[in-house]
């Protein structure tokens, strides 16, 4: 009689958990929006869900440690015209968030460490080049400030967000709407789904597509019915693909070998209610102490609950084989070293004594002037002495004016933030 032989895996018994209640977020108003994006992104200093404004779109933001019941008049992020599809964190600042729009803009907003005392309105920048809906977002995975978008258009714009720029636009890829687009490891190739039931590896620089319709599946998985679109979640550090379906009230959960049949069903985490969306969180913001190799943010009609995977062992120390080095928040590539052609991988980092946000680091956006590029164009009118140049001591008295008219301005910020900042520890004080 033979024996059958059980597939040794350090996750086959991987489990998932509902958090205690009193670590959920209550009285949050989801969207109600019908769009296929997951409505929700985390990292490891801030939860941030698309929810229901009137008279435009708005997101909100908390600090992942503000568990409980969020105050009806907590601050939002508003500054889209009509609803926010999608959102998504940017890998390389904890503080930065990029979000898209039924308005056809994107906008990329710095958040700070203290809870605002008034809505969020003035984004860092607005992005404008689609001609549609924006419904998808993804930060390049290795160079800093890259941001892809894909929109109603049928239409991928990378921008570079340093600067306002479109690096590259991809506008005769897709004979019809974009679902879903995803970057490689490296930020060197995109995979890309479109209603036209066609999968493309795309290389952007070149502008080609370099492989679709495949011909045959590596492996064949059958799901029962979901009543949604099933959102993937792949983390590389474990080779482990979890797929959460829309609507649906389960995560099922897959290990990615190399060798036949390359495919391997885990476990299903069940629980009573539907997700309308689930965030994700970066490995670096796991807790490492406590096997941790997965936590999903699940959102609900009018709650968020964290759900956390974990391996079970007995040892309290640091489990190598769990936790290989993790992409950390440093780029490996400026904008444009990545679009002059070069690639490089993250830029990794431990987890052996846990992980520590960095503080709050300020994006910066230079837009170059385009008065700069080109000499006026035109008859000019007669010369008078208001026309006449401007001497180079004329210049500089002019910058060093502009310079503290500058300095002035950001005092006048600081001195701001400094009383919110102290607003805010009063209003604590007095809970």
């Amino acid at each position: 009689m033979s024996r059958r032989v059980v597939r040794q895996s350090k996750f086959r018994h991987v489990f998932g958990q509902a958090a205690k209640a009193d670590q959920a977020y209550e009285d949050i108003r989801v969207s109600k929006v019908t769009w296929d994006s997951s409505f929700c992104a985390v990292n490891p200093k801030f939860l941030a869900i698309i929810v229901e404004a009137g008279g435009g779109g708005a997101f909100i933001v908390l600090p992942l440690a503000k568990t409980g019941r969020v105050d009806k008049n907590y601050p939002l992020v508003t500054g889209h015209t009509a609803p926010v599809l999608d959102i998504d964190w940017c890998p390389h600042n904890d503080n930065v968030i990029a979000s898209a729009s039924d308005d056809t803009t994107i906008m990329v907003w710095q958040i700070p460490d203290y809870t605002p005392m008034r809505n969020i309105t003035e984004p860092i920048i607005t992005l404008e080049g689609h001609s549609k809906r924006v419904g998808i977002l993804s930060w390049h995975p290795t160079a800093r400030n890259v941001l892809l978008s894909a929109g109603g258009d049928n239409v991928i714009i990378i921008w570079n967000v340093g600067t306002g720029e479109v690096l590259l636009s991809l506008d005769d890829m897709h004979p019809d709407v974009i679902h879903s687009v995803c970057w490689n490891s490296n930020g060197s190739l995109l995979a890309t789904t479109c209603k036209d039931k066609t999968l493309r590896i795309i290389d952007p620089r070149k502008g080609q597509v370099v492989a679709n319709n495949f011909e045959e599946p590596v492996a064949l998985q059958e799901m029962d019915t979901s009543n949604g679109v099933l959102l993937p979640f792949y983390d590389p550090d474990s080779s482990i693909v979890y797929l959460c379906g829309k609507g649906d009230s389960s995560i099922r959960y897959f290990e990615i070998t190399d060798e036949p049949p390359f495919v391997h069903y885990l476990n299903t985490f069940s629980s009573k209610e539907p997700q309308r969306g689930m965030g994700f969180m970066p490995k670096r913001g796991l807790d490492v102490s406590k096997c941790e190799i997965a936590r999903f943010y699940k959102l609900h009609e009018r709650k968020c609950e964290p759900i956390i995977m974990t391996v079970p062992r007995k040892s309290d120390l640091f489990q190598d084989d769990l936790y290989p080095d993790t992409p950390g928040p440093e780029p490996a590539l400026e904008a444009d070293e990545w679009l002059s052609g070069q690639d490089a991988e993250p830029v990794l980092i431990s987890l052996r004594d846990g992980y520590v946000p960095p503080k709050h680091r300020e994006l910066r956006v230079t837009k170059r002037n385009i008065l700069d590029l080109r000499p006026p164009s035109g008859p000019r009118r007669s010369q008078s002495a208001s026309d006449a140049p401007l001497s180079q001591h004329t210049l500089e008295t002019l910058l060093e004016e502009i310079k503290a008219l500058r300095e002035r301005v950001q005092a006048q910020e600081q001195r701001i933030t400094a009383l919110e900042n102290m607003l805010c520890e009063l209003v604590d004080g007095t809970d």
